[in-house]
């Protein structure tokens, strides 16, 4: 499978469409849950969608999409921590230290693209864009899939994947949620 990833921009709004669908994702998310926390559930999904349709517009893209054959297959949101609201409101996610850390906290592949490497794809690609963006360091907070009872929510991606791309374990305040880094300086 060969993937085109590319920057979250608004000409390319129609094709995040497209891969979100009707529902906009994770139950009308559209991937704001990071920005808003579980309050994203509060609003209509419209709303959802007009916010993350902004954020596309903006001067900084928020995320990248894969794209197979010119179709998007799959989504990643990456952001400076900084922009990601409910995350210095997470306990269990509060920052590490004061580094001004990129994250990379969510994902979103297609359902004939699952288990095909999309996920690794756009990690690789996040590393690249927030090194070239000047990020000392790239921040995830993938479930560790070996811990028992560990969520199944796997939307932030697995302990397992991110460490097979270079991140390392900084910190962990849940036994199923470690704080990942990949250093880029």
């Amino acid at each position: 499978m060969v993937l085109d990833i590319q920057p979250l921009t608004a000409d390319r709004w129609p094709a995040l469409a497209d891969l979100f669908g009707r529902a906009g994702a994770s139950n009308g998310c559209w991937c704001m849950y990071w920005r808003l926390g579980p309050r994203y559930r509060e609003r209509p999904r419209e709303d959802n969608a007009r916010d993350r349709r902004a954020l596309a517009a903006s001067a900084r893209p928020p995320g990248l999409l894969a794209f197979e054959d010119g179709r998007a297959v799959g989504w990643c949101e990456l952001a400076p921590r900084a922009d990601l609201g409910w995350l210095a409101r997470a306990r269990h996610l509060a920052p590490v230290d004061d580094q001004p850390v990129w994250s990379l906290p969510c994902f979103y592949v297609r359902r004939t693209h699952r288990g095909r490497g999309v996920t690794t794809a756009l990690i690789h690609a996040a590393v690249a864009a927030a090194r070239a963006a000047g990020a000392p360091a790239l921040e995830a907070y993938p479930v560790d899939t070996a811990v028992p009872g560990h969520t199944t929510n796997l939307f932030p991606g697995t302990a397992a994947t991110f460490a097979r791309c270079g991140f390392h374990t900084v910190a962990r305040r849940r036994p199923d949620r470690p704080l990942m880094r990949h250093h880029l300086t």
